[in-house]
């Protein structure tokens, strides 16, 4: 049985992504390699982690985590809502508290969360 559905796995390799699904318990591991970050923060460049619960694609996909931790680069600070950290796997992931606040099931998938982590990343704050 597939980790993801095939929608959203055929949306990864057209994106090009370096990833790797696994699964954890009843949850899957999404690990995006090499995500590229803008000037704005530091480092320019890490894993991003989704958690894929067992509920999707009905419910929404929510918060992401990165590793290394990423910082402001002018100031060295955190950025909004991204100061806690977890370990998953074995590893201490920083989190990032961004919420998708209408998820529209049946439509919204990894493209559309992918999506908004981008835009987010993207504000530089």
């Amino acid at each position: 049985m597939p980790l993801v559905p095939q929608k959203d796995e055929l949306y990864l390799k057209e994106r090009g992504f370096n990833y790797e699904l696994t699964q954890a318990t009843t949850e899957v591991y999404l690990v995006i390699h090499g995500w590229e970050f803008p000037a704005a923060y530091a480092p320019r460049v890490a894993d991003v982690l989704i958690i894929i619960p067992p509920s999707y694609p009905l419910n929404k996909l929510d918060m992401f985590w990165t590793l290394p931790d990423i910082k402001l680069a002018a100031t060295g600070a955190w950025p909004e809502a991204s100061a806690e950290h977890q370990t998953y796997d074995g590893k201490t992931w920083q989190r990032w508290s961004r919420h998708v606040e209408e998820w529209r099931s049946g439509v919204d998938s990894l493209r559309t969360f992918i999506a908004a982590i981008t835009s987010e990343i993207n504000r530089g704050v």
